[in-house]
């Protein structure tokens, strides 16, 4: 097959110069990345040299429609209009738009940092760059798709069934981001773009600036493109939440309407029967809101360099840099409930706490910074060698390193001050609506219950400081040869590729040296003996609590309090060295307290290393693999055939420290803490390894010239997440009463195994138009689960009960197996020259396992990320003038096992997502061949984003994202 740059050196040799026809310039700005795509996924172009190939939405869907024809297996693409204009303006925004594909958002800023394809997300859908492992410091294996620019992408693909010259690693799929190369466009070829974008909450222009230059010398046989881009978003969101709904027994004297003179459930099978737990039940662990400012600024860069040393030889190199950003400043409240503190407890039909007292409810005013600087760069040599007119070989090579936090950056700096003991609240959370549309209420706030003293400063003291510092770097080195052999209608790949994974993580905070409580107790109003009070200067201001999730019911205490929480640390540091002199208020470790470490504090909120945290894993993997494609005629039907096997062997080292609790003690200063003592530290490390053979077929048969039958089968594997191998159990310094954790990875792990089927009828009856029917079923086993147990770790006991301790431990397990089905529907058609046309799709999706929340066993297990989905993108496209219409639609789903607090009896509590619909509007108007003028509005009816527990009025969170504004210009030449 030719490539765009073999037809560009042909016609240079014929003395046409495509680079100055229409036809050539069309193709220099439509293919920047359509061969790649075509070599690495078995996708031809059927473009001859001279079709006259058309640039906007029209000539984007065109191109889509003719790669996912002429595929061998399922892919759906999305092409750049235009060079330098990607129909979105964040990767994962544009692939929501493909059938079965699906968005994930961050919670801070709303942007689209992850996606789901047909019901997997995250690590299930593995990302390339030109066909290579991208590295990530964030802690799993699923790229952060916020976190790559978007603007110079050539193309995607979304490979929904594997090609195993590429990789066989992802259940859901594999999503090949292709960039431009300078033999792509022949000749000189520049783009600029510039834009402001205004998120409505936020209420501050931010810019985004990018440049691209491309050339080609001596011939064509040497190039050079380069391309950079700055990109800001500023957001405001509100938020209220509760961070965890824990399920466990209350006592009958507990409940409302008891008549039992005294309360003091216990679980001891001689207590009265008024105080035994018994009753099955689930309340909120905390509950409050915030106000949240995020700064996310990203520097995107690359340089390419091709060279043809001769007609048969490509050599390109090239480096892909990037760095991001954010910043996100908080400011809110948040009141902490213990299950056996509640009085007045009162149920729904499911057990669901909707009203309760606790007497002596605290009351905390939250500020803090949080910081993730995220660093990646890749550099790569690729080798393309045209050995005879029948055999290509291909060999590449590159080196990828991904960091978090790269200049030892703060990841969170955290003050709560507020008030409590003395001037403790008697009240609780009432729950009086769906999680879609109503939050939980205070049923009292104030010292003493004053409503009116919400915000008085005079009695507002300093509670604990939260520093920490999560560092964690992601190193991948692999190398790949192939070779390709073309003989009439029949094709052979083979080759293999080793990688190299590295893998390392660690935490520091103030947690671990239990700095964090050096001045717990609120000051002298709250009558706990220590704490200070702060001063007036550290408040700046008051953020209205009116209307703060547009759409919900519900009503919040009057305001928030905003201040610096890295001004409130210095006011604590000046106190000084309370062991150089006597510091009121102070938290002193008590006699019978000799492992606080309090008693190593020097007036400085210093980290230190949590031993627990540090984490080292190392991965190799070699593979090995053979495809054979060909071609046939059934009864007179063209009939295409592609098999293929892949053999992946994986060895793996796994490395941390381990420790063990020697003790537990109280707090004098804040009944609801609790520190943690340790052993000695020791090194641990495990090794493991495993292989698998992944066979996979693929059939389409052309019914007629415009019906196509598709039949494709495979095994994929997907390996479990980096930060979840640990070999150590890791227990936390910094505990609450009621409220004990635990977590520990797993060494042994083994990967997710799936075996696939597709079935597609595709229906291409007019240009670029067409309607598709896919049914698909995925049977996987190995499922890794987070199964959690209730259990006493080393005999330390809990001072709060005088028992041995007993922690929720947190550990994921291989388990379950399941079946997951479902279709696929897409429409696409264009009305004519009219310039309207419409893209729609639909995926209906189902499990053999579904949640089932009755289910009250700690090793419940469910499949998540399955939901129905629809998504509809109209558009004109005519006379240089585009508009755009895009909806998107997810019903409910389960996301997750886990909530922000896990303490659960009844195992991994769960989180649902409810369901969203969006609705985005782009447009741009071209005023010259060269200028264009663009705007885009997201999210224009201001829908919100919102999670809730086991049951649909457990509320976890609710995210008000506000509405996005960006207008903009380019221009190329």
């Amino acid at each position: 097959m030719k490539t765009d740059f073999d037809r560009a050196r042909l016609a240079k040799r014929s003395r046409k110069s495509l680079a100055a026809t229409a036809s050539g310039l069309a193709l220099a700005i439509a293919f920047p990345a359509v061969a790649q795509v075509a070599e690495q996924a078995t996708i031809t172009n059927p473009a001859s040299e001279a079709d006259i190939v058309v640039t906007g939405i029209r000539g984007s869907l065109q191109r889509n429609l003719d790669i996912k024809r002429n595929s061998a297996g399922v892919v759906d693409v999305i092409s750049a209009e235009d060079i330098g204009k990607f129909p979105d303006s964040n990767v994962a925004a544009s692939l929501q738009r493909l059938p079965g594909v699906s968005i994930n958002r961050s919670g801070s800023r709303g942007e689209p940092d992850g996606i789901t394809v047909r019901g997997f997300g995250g690590d299930f859908n593995e990302t390339l760059i030109d066909g290579r492992r991208i590295s990530t410091a964030t802690g799993g294996r699923s790229v952060d798709f916020s976190s790559v620019g978007a603007d110079f992408v050539g193309q995607l693909a979304v490979l929904k069934t594997p090609d195993v010259s590429l990789s066989s690693s992802s259940i859901g799929a594999t999503v090949n981001i292709s960039y431009p190369k300078p033999f792509d466009s022949p000749g000189t070829r520049v783009a600029f773009s510039a834009a402001g974008s205004i998120q409505d909450d936020a209420g501050k222009v931010v810019p985004t600036v990018g440049a691209l230059f491309s050339k080609t010398f001596a011939d064509d046989t040497l190039g050079i493109l380069i391309d950079g881009i700055y990109t800001r978003r500023d957001t405001q969101v509100n938020r209220v939440y509760v961070s965890g709904w824990q399920g466990g027994l209350f006592a009958p004297c507990q409940l409302a309407g008891s008549n039992a003179a005294t309360c003091a459930p216990s679980d001891a099978v001689d207590a009265a029967p008024s105080d035994r737990k018994s009753v099955v039940g689930w309340y909120g662990q905390q509950y409050g809101a915030d106000q949240r400012y995020t700064k996310d600024e990203r520097i995107d860069g690359r340089i390419a360099l091709q060279w043809a040393p001769s007609d048969d030889i490509v050599l390109t190199l090239d480096d892909n840099y990037s760095r991001q950003k954010i910043v996100t400043d908080i400011a809110g409240f948040g009141v902490w409930f213990n299950q056996g503190s509640m009085r007045d407890v009162q149920q729904d039909e499911n057990g669901t706490t909707i009203d309760f007292v606790q007497q002596g409810s605290p009351t905390d005013f939250t500020a803090g910074t949080d910081t993730r600087v995220l660093e990646t760069n890749q550099i790569g040599l690729n080798m393309v060698w045209d050995a005879t007119s029948n055999l290509k070989i291909e060999a590449d090579a590159s080196y990828s390193k991904s960091r978090q936090n790269p200049d030892g950056e703060i990841s969170s700096e955290n003050g709560d001050i507020g008030y409590g003991g003395a001037l403790g609240t008697a009240n609780g959370i009432r729950v009086s609506g769906n999680s879609s549309k109503a939050f939980p209420e205070l049923t009292a706030y104030g010292p003493n219950g004053d409503a009116s003293r919400w915000l008085d400063q005079t009695i507002i003291g300093s509670h604990v400081t939260v520093r920490q510092q999560q560092v964690n770097s992601d190193e991948i080195k692999q190398f790949r040869l192939g070779a390709t052999w073309e003989q009439d209608n029949l094709t052979i790949k083979f080759g293999g590729r080793y990688m190299e994974d590295q893998f390392t993580l660690q935490n520091s905070s103030t947690f671990t040296n239990n700095f964090w409580q050096a001045y717990a107790g609120y000051g002298g109003p709250s009558g706990q003996g220590s704490g200070v009070l702060m001063p007036a200067s550290l408040i700046q201001g008051v953020i209205g609590t009116n209307n703060f999730i547009p759409g919900f019911s519900g009503v919040l205490p009057p305001g928030l309090l905003k201040y610096d929480a890295k001004e409130y640390q210095r006011i604590l540091e000046g106190l000084g060295n309370p062991y150089a002199q006597n510091v009121p208020g102070f938290n002193y470790p008590g006699p019978n307290d000799p492992n606080n470490g309090l008693l190593n504090y020097r007036g400085m909120f210093d980290l230190l290393l949590d031993p627990g945290s540090v984490q080292n894993v190392r991965e190799k993997t070699w593979s090995a693999y053979v495809r054979v494609n060909f071609e046939a005629d059934v009864a007179g039907m063209p009939f295409y055939f592609n098999a293929g096997a892949r053999e992946e062997i994986t060895k793996l080292v796994s490395a941390g420290i381990g420790r063990l609790p020697t003790s537990i003690t109280g707090s004098t200063a804040d009944p609801t803490l609790l520190t943690v003592g340790f052993g000695e530290s020791q090194p641990i490390s495990t090794k493991s390894s495993y292989s698998y053979f992944l066979p996979s077929l693929d059939m389409k048969l052309e019914l007629t010239d415009s019906l196509h039958l598709r039949f494709d089968a495979s095994r994929t594997l997907t390996r479990p997440a980096l930060n979840t191998l640990t070999p150590v159990l890791n227990v936390g310094v910094g505990q609450r009463v009621g409220a004990l954790t635990a977590t520990g990875g797993n060494p042994n792990l083994k990967p997710y195994l799936a075996d696939n089927f597709d079935l597609a009828m595709e229906w291409y009856y007019q240009r670029n138009s067409y309607a598709s029917v896919n049914f698909f079923l995925k049977d996987v086993t190995n499922f890794v689960v987070a199964g959690t147990q209730r259990q006493t770790i080393n005999g330390v006991v809990d001072p709060t009960t005088g028992a041995p301790a007993v922690f929720t431990v947190s550990q994921r397990v291989n388990g379950p197996s399941a079946t997951i089905k479902g279709v696929e529907l897409a429409w696409q058609h264009v009305f004519g020259d009219s310039g309207f046309g419409f893209n729609a799709n639909a995926t209906f999706v189902e499990t053999n396992k579904p949640y089932d929340e009755t289910n009250l066993s700690q090793s419940g297990f469910a499949v998540t990320g399955l939901a129905n989905s629809a998504n509809l993108v109209a558009f004109y496209d005519k006379n240089g003038f585009q508009f755009r219409t895009a909806v998107n639609w997810r019903d409910k789903y389960l996301q997750v096992f886990g909530q922000a607090q896990n303490n659960s009896a009844f195992g991994a509590e769960p989180t649902f997502v409810n369901s969203s619909l969006q609705i985005d509007l782009s447009t741009s108007y071209q005023l010259t061949e060269r200028f264009s003028l663009f705007g885009e509005a997201l999210n224009i009816t201001n829908e919100t984003v919102s999670t809730h527990g086991r049951f649909s009025n457990q509320l976890l969170d609710v995210y008000a994202y506000g509405r996005r504004f960006t207008a903009g210009a380019r221009y190329r030449f």
